[in-house]
């Protein structure tokens, strides 16, 4: 064989493994979870916004986007320093990708990112599911007693 048949059945089975990988990703994705728009602030007008899959993990959530090609997830929220700043709906060029039954959310992360914002777009039943994820969240101020 030679060497330029050697590196193209090298490429096509690097190429086959990464198709085979981002499908089972996709698949494994669609499993569970639950749809949402998000984007870091701050943000220009419609720009940088993401589709992905969020899943609850007790105290956090994770946000994988569909068009990464990572395996882990591309946003953690934890719920203990997550605060909720804001709610509304979409805006103008926000509405290429939204509709009038989306509502946005402006979150700030206070826990391990300290300060880091993010906007997050969910449909009435995503953002019923999220809001009683954040609002279970034990109390600061609550703490442990000793037997």
């Amino acid at each position: 064989m030679s060497t330029t048949m050697i590196v193209m059945v090298v490429l096509i089975c690097v190429l086959a493994l990464t198709a085979l990988a981002q499908s089972y990703k996709l698949w494994s994705l669609r499993q569970g979870g639950t749809a949402a728009i998000l984007r870091d602030v701050p943000a220009a007008g419609g720009a940088g916004w993401r589709h992905g899959v969020i899943r609850y993990r007790g105290g956090e959530a994770v946000f994988y986007r569909l068009s990464s090609i990572r395996w882990w997830p591309d946003r953690r929220l934890s719920r203990r320093g997550l605060d909720l700043l804001d709610r509304r709906g979409p805006r103008g060029d926000e509405y290429d990708i939204m509709t009038d039954e989306i509502v946005i959310l402006e979150l700030r992360d206070n826990g391990d990112d300290r300060g880091r914002g993010y906007e997050l777009a969910l449909d009435r039943g995503a953002l019923t599911a999220f809001l009683s994820w954040l609002e279970s969240r034990p109390s600061p101020r609550a703490r442990r007693r000793s037997a």
